[in-house]
């Protein structure tokens, strides 16, 4: 497949934080030279709300695509005023993405119309494709090495951006190297090991 044309944009302001981030947990966020670009008020803002963003880094991605550059912890603000996330103060938790109040919010703020869809098969992408401009699938996070077997399916958000009866094509706001961020292409079958069956389809 061609590369896609959407610019790619990681959930963390500097790409590299991904090992890291493995590694040491949201704290290593706290070193991100870059954080400012964000939109977050704080360091410590931005380290607790970039690792919950990785939704906001795909919807980044589609309006980067028409034309708009929003900073991410805009877009999450913005997106939990419709309550696409849930804050608690008590314990510092963030919840989210929630597909519903996402789609009113594309919506609304940006005429996006979106669809939160489930029992979606992976065999059905391509199809789903032909009809609306981007998926954002729901995946384990760690199709950034798809030889891996994951432990679980979903909790995790990437852009698919095209698909065809035996490959798809996808950004992940939370790729480690060049290879797993940007227009990453694997076989279906490897593809849905990953895949939960659902997401939101968008059409820009």
């Amino acid at each position: 497949m061609q590369q896609s044309g959407v610019p790619y944009f990681s959930q963390w302001e500097t790409p590299g934080m991904t090992l890291p981030v493995l590694a040491d947990g949201s704290q290593a966020l706290l070193n991100d030279p870059l954080w400012r670009h964000s939109g977050a008020a704080t360091i410590e803002e931005y380290a607790r709300w970039a690792v919950n963003v990785c939704g906001m880094a795909c919807l980044k991605m589609i309006l980067a695509a028409r034309g708009e550059i929003h900073p991410t912890l805009e877009l999450a603000r913005a997106c939990t005023a419709y309550g696409g996330y849930v804050v608690n103060e008590i314990d510092a938790s963030i919840n989210g993405l929630i597909y519903a109040p996402f789609v009113r919010f594309a919506a609304d703020r940006f005429a996006l119309s979106a669809e939160t869809m489930t029992g979606v098969e992976t065999s059905a992408i391509p199809d789903l494709l032909s009809r609306r401009r981007f998926f954002i699938a729901s995946v384990n996070s760690g199709i950034r090495w798809p030889e891996r077997e994951p432990p679980s399916k979903g909790g995790h958000l990437v852009l698919v951006t095209a698909a065809s009866q035996e490959t798809i094509r996808f950004h992940n706001p939370s790729g480690h190297d060049e290879a797993s961020q940007a227009d990453v292409t694997l076989p279906l079958a490897v593809f849905d090991r990953f895949f939960a069956n659902r997401g939101i389809s968008v059409d820009a």
